[in-house]
């Protein structure tokens, strides 16, 4: 949360990240038209959300289920939708604090963007540990026979 807080600063805005982005693009595809260049560092941008918030959902939703009785029938859904909410709910509060900053401006549709990588963040976390489960299984039953 610390890393999302410093980045929602003027350190990454559109403007200083775009003078290193701009040059590499244009040192990795010579010859890349000013429009392609703006929808690529648009791209990369819009992933950067993505990819910080189901970061943070992982790490929430491995935290938040060390703390659920494994015999719950709903613990499952507490930490998950736990996970999601508490990123979304600070996906919220770092658009807010954006809009503090003059090279900045909050946005509900990053939110939204934020949002959906919180969720991939999650499910990775439920994949993982669906396939943890699988693989030690069968580690079990092949050792057993």
């Amino acid at each position: 949360m610390g890393m999302i807080f410093w980045g929602s600063t003027d350190a990454l805005s559109a403007n200083r990240t775009s003078r290193f982005l701009g040059p590499f693009l244009r040192w990795l595809v010579p010859g890349i038209s000013t429009e392609a260049e703006g929808r690529v560092r648009f791209v990369i941008r819009k992933g950067g959300h993505v990819s910080e918030y189901a970061v943070l959902a992982l790490l929430l939703a491995r935290a938040l289920r060390s703390g659920v009785d494994p015999g719950n029938p709903r613990g499952h859904r507490i930490w998950v939708w736990g996970a999601w909410g508490v990123a979304t709910a600070y996906a919220f509060t770092d658009e807010f604090h954006q809009s503090f900053h003059a090279t900045r401006q909050g946005s509900l549709i990053d939110v939204g963007i934020d949002s959906m990588g919180a969720a991939v963040g999650v499910l990775v976390f439920v994949w993982g540990l669906r396939w943890w489960a699988r693989r030690r299984e069968r580690v079990r039953t092949s050792s057993s026979d």
